[in-house]
């Protein structure tokens, strides 16, 4: 596809960085010339220096003929008018928005359509790194938490510690532990290199495991790798922006919630628009203000204010000043592995969970949900089988009988209701949700061709 990306900013330039070698098009629009130059040197990419919503610059980037615009730079305006501008001017078929006010959230049915502002799909960070956070609340002890299929099925990412009941035992042995339930392991990470999961592999402390299973069972296979940590109660915010203010509105009701904002102005409105968070004005660096507020009681310290060194290290004093658990919000992305599993438990890049959306609308064939993992490096995505053993290349054929690429697994199929954790000899059957993990992407191109419909099939 040839994709014009508006804005060479983190996600513009992992977006690039995510596409260019994937047989895309891949042209890079910026009114910062540096960061251009940093990007073509090293991508295989074009670049057009200028703004991004002028007709002439989208011009020169190839708006005529670009299958899609994905507009990220760092103002809402730019992005929206740069859509209207591809879609008045050049017909450019599909066009993606980064979106942050919520003011234009809150009129989106009303705003983004064909007839007013033609946005195909808008992406909203700050709402999906809230979703995210609270998914890692919701199972305490997970590095990551994704849903395919609404929700119906969840891949899973755990540390193993000893303790955990398939630590230092085979695979083979999870189904004698838990008969009636049904759980695969996509894939484990030892020493930062990827396994392909057997019966025989035999699961070690300090394993990243990724497992794939009904929603509903994800507590008890984490069981099986991890003492199982109790329900968070008690939670402590730093930073009442977007993001804050979003988890702590959807925390509230069933968790006890403390909220430290520096801005006096700021923290009256949250005061008065959540309903029982209670509210400090204040720095979440300042050790008498978290020994004030009990922070040695407090289940997790959530980190996410605009700066990065800030979060790091009022987290790191949270944590040394008895916080069971931190969470942080990293912008950038160099800094996510270093910090990982050390005073910092789980680093957040609101980069990561912003690409993942874009990739869902980016891929070919008809996929449904994509997110990127382990920081980019894996993929995991949910495509749909359409048509029938004709026209399709997976359809009526055993998962066992599949060319899959190196490194890809499928974990599991939903079909209606139903959650199939997948097996060599389950047959994929037309409209099956079926749930990939890919752990090089570069093979990417070859499943999306696995699940592209052809009118005649060879």
């Amino acid at each position: 596809m040839k994709i014009i990306i508006l804005g060479a900013g983190e996600v513009g330039a992992t977006l690039a960085e995510n596409l260019v070698g994937e047989q895309n098009d891949i042209t890079v629009v910026d009114v910062n010339a540096d960061k251009l130059r940093s990007l073509q040197d090293r991508y295989d990419l074009q670049v057009v220096h200028g703004h991004s919503s002028h007709p002439d610059i989208l011009k020169q980037a190839g708006a005529e003929d670009a299958d899609m615009i994905v507009a990220v730079t760092n103002s809402d305006e730019v992005n929206i008018v740069a859509c209207q501008v591809a879609y008045t001017l050049y017909n450019t078929p599909v066009k993606i928005a980064r979106i942050r006010a919520t003011q234009y959230l809150k009129y989106r049915e009303q705003l983004f359509n064909k007839d007013d502002m033609p946005v195909d799909h808008f992406i909203a960070p700050e709402a999906l790194v809230t979703n995210y956070i609270r998914r890692l609340i919701d199972y305490p002890g997970a590095l990551q938490v994704v849903e395919f299929a609404e929700g119906k099925v969840s891949l899973v990412a755990v540390k193993a510690y000893y303790g955990g009941l398939l630590v230092g035992h085979a695979l083979s042995t999870l189904k004698e532990h838990m008969p009636n339930i049904d759980a695969r392991v996509a894939t484990i990470y030892r020493n930062g290199n990827a396994i392909r999961p057997l019966g025989t592999t035999i699961i070690e402390a300090d394993d990243e495991v990724f497992f794939i299973a009904a929603t509903k069972h994800i507590r008890a296979v984490m069981s099986e790798l991890q003492k199982l940590e109790r329900n968070y109660r008690r939670i402590m915010i730093a930073g009442g922006g977007n993001i804050g203010f979003g988890l702590a509105r959807a925390l509230e009701d069933t968790h006890s919630v403390k909220l430290i904002e520096r801005g006096k102005e700021r923290a009256e409105f949250l005061s008065s628009a959540l309903d029982s968070t209670r509210v400090y004005v204040g720095d979440a660096s300042d050790p008498e203000l978290l020994e004030e507020e009990n922070i040695e009681q407090m289940d997790v310290f959530i980190a996410v204010t605009n700066d990065d060194e800030a979060n790091i290290m009022s987290a790191m004093l949270a944590k040394r000043m008895g916080a069971q658990k931190t969470m942080v919000l990293i912008k950038r992305s160099a800094y996510v592995d270093l910090l990982q599993g050390g005073e910092v438990d789980i680093a957040v890049s609101p980069q990561q969970a912003t690409i993942s959306a874009l990739l869902t609308h980016i891929r070919r064939g008809d996929i449904v949900n994509v997110y990127a993992l382990r920081r980019g490096a894996a993929e995991a995505m949910e495509a749909i089988a359409r048509g029938d053993s004709s026209s399709s290349k997976v359809v009526g054929k055993a998962i066992g009988k599949l060319k899959l690429p190196p490194g890809t697994t499928i974990g599991a199929i939903v079909r209606g209701d139903e959650v199939l954790i997948a097996k060599n000899s389950t047959v994929i059957e037309s409209n099956d949700h079926v749930i990939l993990f890919m752990v090089d992407k570069k093979h990417i191109a070859e499943v999306e061709k696995l699940f592209q419909v052809s009118a005649i099939f060879i």
